[in-house]
């Protein structure tokens, strides 16, 4: 299960890593690549569903999932037994208001004005999991960004999802952090086993998801891999690294 502003496409290197030894399901989240828009009535128990609707039609038991699909995959554990294992990498659960989402304001409205560029500007500042975007001020970013997006649009191949038809999805995803804010003790409740992954370089409120998780679960793992950032298991990470940790998990009796 892909993150925010990602669509299954983003996994074909990690996939790829483990289709020896796995039979793997890679789907588009709502909104995203062939999957059908949100919905009116969008909310954390629709992303259940769809993953209910996997598991029944896949008859899969073990799932991996990075950042806000680690957050539905987590949730989905709670209501659905047959998943038995379960890999997140760095969930953005909200401990406290731990993880950021002041940045939400405008970012809505620069969507609402079609600046795609500066949206995307504003979301990875505010996530905050890029250093580069960190350092560099909006106004060096935002032409950049703007040039970036019009030349993946050329570059589009079939399958691929358009990076201007993802930005808008971050929406979908803060929702999801929004709520789940103070439910962390129900999450004790989780009888699959549970892989919690993190990169050593990634901001310090996805460690705070990942420790209060660790305090939490009851049966549950934790590795940090050095030298990673959020997007490790991402086509543009180091996703061999992340399959390497998965492979024995997943194979583990």
């Amino acid at each position: 299960m892909h993150g925010g502003m990602q669509s299954s496409r983003n996994f074909m290197k990690l996939a790829n890593a483990l289709s020896d030894a796995f039979t793997l399901y890679i789907p588009d989240r709502r909104g995203r690549g062939l999957s059908g828009p949100h919905g009116q009535s969008y909310n954390l128990s629709r992303e259940c569903e769809d993953i209910e609707a996997l598991v029944a039609a896949t008859c899969a038991r073990d799932v991996f999932a990075l950042s806000s699909g680690a957050i539905v995959a987590l949730q989905s554990a709670l209501i659905l037994p047959a998943i038995r294992r379960l890999a997140l990498y760095e969930p953005p659960l909200s401990v406290n208001h731990s993880s950021p989402t002041s940045w939400v304001s405008r970012f809505d409205d620069e969507i609402a004005e079609g600046k795609l560029a500066a949206a995307m500007v504003t979301a990875m500042k505010g996530l905050q999991v890029s250093s580069l975007f960190s350092a560099l001020p909006r106004f060096v970013l935002a032409p950049l960004m703007k040039l970036a997006l019009k030349i993946q649009a050329k570059d589009i191949q079939d399958g691929d999802a358009c990076i201007s038809a993802l930005i808008p999805t971050q929406h979908f995803d803060v929702q999801l952090v929004i709520e789940t804010e103070g439910t962390l003790e129900s999450y004790k409740e989780v009888r699959a086993e549970v892989l919690l992954l993190g990169g050593g370089k990634s901001p310090a409120y996805l460690r705070v998801s990942l420790d209060a998780l660790s305090e939490t679960l009851p049966h549950v793992r934790r590795i940090e891999l050095e030298g990673l950032d959020h997007l490790g298991a991402d086509n543009d990470g180091r996703p061999e690294q992340v399959a390497s940790e998965l492979r024995k998990f997943f194979t583990c009796a």
